[in-house]
């Protein structure tokens, strides 16, 4: 047979499955994989039942249900006081996975620079190198992952299409200061770049720290794609709803894409997301105060184990250091170990760099019950008890 496609022929399994996969092997606690173990709000998914049994359930709108755009565009204007039209800058998509990849296959021609930076969601390389157009990374260092300005503006170039904007950061947990995201604004701006800013996590920023968008930096408003995920918001992650904001003309080539990706979502789906994105205020904040105090009670017990846990300023992780604990092999060594000896599987931070790799560190993820992450702790704490 003729060779398959060489950029997606030459990927392995996502670490996500793999360590999933051994985690159920050996029936340990896994902290690798994120997503809650609990389904979100219960009237959420009533709206959604409800929808499906009184219909239609046909094709809705390819761009989505004109109420779900609604909810997206008040949404922005009410916590980000940005002024969407619905009609013309909001799209639906499967997913922001999806929203990803209908913004780099619209956007991207072969030979364009897209920045990506790392640590990054292991997802963006391989749907950068499929649309034809070439990474340009810049690293991201721990404890402090601060943003690196030299090597940020050394890598706007006359080829440079697109940056990627992640914020908060998975893996690092990292919310990008007011400062970053200007010097950001003003390279893009300078250089005549779109910003494509993977927002899933935007209500779940902690310790009193505010989501700034990107998209309300000026000169950053007509070259600037927002991206949103219902999964992240309600805890629903199974139902890959997802949406991008732009201007028209920038959405324009988005939309096309998305028409012979998905074409659309399942419609019960989008009106119990534009329900639930009507919910109190209450219940945004809510939801980062209960994933702060999770993050808080595993740090607490990775520290009583023996880890240097680093700071986590936002999404479902804390990732930890473990060479406090004796252990000189690598990060994906220490994720197998503690899989098969402690009962307890992270995902190996190297796995989310591209350009060299850090290999000191294990992510977990703390969207569980606390039981699960206090006997998680305690099982660490027992396989490295001095």
């Amino acid at each position: 047979m003729k060779p398959a496609n060489q950029v997606m022929d030459g990927l392995g399994t996502t670490v996500f499955e793999v360590m999933s996969r051994l985690a159920i092997e050996h029936g340990s606690i896994n902290l690798g994989q994120g997503f809650p173990d609990e389904d979100g709000p219960q009237d959420v998914r009533r709206a959604a039942a409800d929808a499906l049994m009184a219909g239609p359930n046909q094709y809705p709108p390819m761009a989505g249900l004109p109420e779900l755009r609604q909810a997206i565009a008040a949404h922005a204007a009410r916590f980000y006081g940005l002024d969407v039209d619905w009609q013309r800058e909001v799209l639906v998509t499967s997913g922001a996975t999806e929203a990803l990849a209908d913004c780099f296959f619209g956007l991207l021609n072969p030979g364009d620079e897209v920045i990506l930076l790392e640590p990054l969601y292991d997802s963006y390389p391989p749907i950068v190198a499929r649309a034809g157009a070439v990474p340009r990374y810049v690293r991201l260092e721990p404890p402090d992952w601060k943003l690196p300005m030299a090597a940020l503006e050394e890598a706007f170039g006359p080829k440079t299409k697109a940056i990627l904007l992640n914020t908060p950061m998975n893996p690092a947990s990292k919310v990008f200061s007011a400062e970053e995201l200007s010097a950001i604004a003003e390279l893009c701006v300078r250089h005549d770049v779109v910003a494509i800013c993977d927002e899933v996590y935007e209500h779940l920023v902690f310790d009193g720290a505010d989501h700034l968008p990107l998209i309300n930096l000026p000169g950053m408003r007509e070259r600037t794609l927002r991206i949103g995920s219902a999964g992240k918001i309600f805890s629903l992650t199974g139902w890959k709803v997802g949406w991008v904001v732009g201007a028209p003309d920038l959405l324009a080539p988005i939309m096309k894409t998305h028409q012979f990706m998905t074409f659309t979502t399942p419609p019960d789906l989008q009106k119990a997301v534009a329900y639930g994105l009507a919910k109190e205020d209450g219940y945004f904040s809510g939801l980062a105060g209960d994933m702060q105090a999770k993050r808080d009670r595993l740090s607490a017990g990775l520290a009583r184990a023996g880890f240097d846990v680093l700071p986590s300023g936002g999404t479902y992780f804390v990732s930890a250091d473990f060479r406090p604990l004796g252990f000189n092999g690598t990060d994906e060594e220490f994720c197998q170990l503690i899989t098969l000896e402690a009962g307890v599987t992270a995902v190996p931070v190297s796995a989310f760099y591209r350009t060299g790799e850090v290999h000191h560190l294990a992510r977990f993820c703390f969207s569980k019950q606390d039981d699960i992450l206090d006997e998680a702790s305690d099982r660490l704490a027992k396989r490295f008890a001095a």
